[in-house]
């Protein structure tokens, strides 16, 4: 289990207002969102098309969180160079689209990001023992992947439960996400499994208060177990 302290809330770009960004961007910031997650979907390996380097660029100028970018593409290697160059702080590839995992995340790394890897709901946490000691992030998805507002999948918390023991096995410092159906009702029983750092689009997007509902999202993780 994570402490309090470490608990990161990173609010998805894939719920915001494009029409109003910079208010959205200036309002997470306030509102204390530790990183902002942005999904990149290549409408390929998931049936949606979202954002490129020109919006991660976008938003690195509006705001000072830090760009957690998710790549939800095949042959993500392709967009390393440009990503990070428009100011991603971490880019996370996705296992089933990484057929050379280990090569792509030292890539990543001497770009200067931080590496991660997802897993979507079928794929078993082991896939990626083997690359475990070399993960800046490990994100767990627990809906499966290509639209916001999806309901959690409710055994994604045992799924968590065993990403943790595989970083700890691994001496891994890597942190573990969840991505997908977070909410108040879900985020305790995520925390608790062993995740410290949690994707909310709709959540907080949705709320009358948005910066409440972030607060609100970090204090469930810091009730007493």
């Amino acid at each position: 289990m994570s402490s309090a302290a470490k608990v990161r809330i990173a609010p998805s770009l894939l719920s915001a207002d494009f029409g109003r960004l910079k208010d959205d961007l200036a309002m997470l910031e306030a509102g204390g969102a530790d990183w902002l997650h942005v999904d990149v979907m290549d409408g390929v390996f998931v049936p949606n098309l979202t954002f490129g380097a020109k919006v991660i660029e976008t938003c690195r100028a509006l705001t000072t969180l830090p760009l957690d970018v998710h790549l939800m593409v095949v042959e993500p290697e392709k967009y390393f160079d440009s990503f990070a160059k428009a100011g991603a702080a971490m880019l996370t590839i996705h296992v089933e689209t990484a057929p050379h995992l280990h090569r792509q995340l030292m890539r990543i790394k001497e770009l200067g990001c931080g590496a991660g890897a997802v897993i979507n709901p079928a794929t078993p946490v082991e896939s990626l023992r083997d690359v475990a000691a070399d993960l800046d992030l490990l994100l767990v998805m627990s809906v499966n992947p290509g639209f916001g507002g999806q309901k959690f999948i409710p055994g994604s918390v045992e799924k968590i439960q065993r990403a943790r023991a595989l970083l700890n096995a691994a001496g891994s410092r890597a942190l573990l996400e969840v991505d997908g159906g977070i909410t108040r009702d879900t985020i305790t029983a995520c925390w608790r499994a062993g995740a410290d750092t949690f994707v909310a689009g709709n959540a907080v997007f949705s709320a009358k208060d948005p910066a409440a509902e972030i607060a609100a999202l970090r204090a469930r993780c810091a009730e007493t177990v």
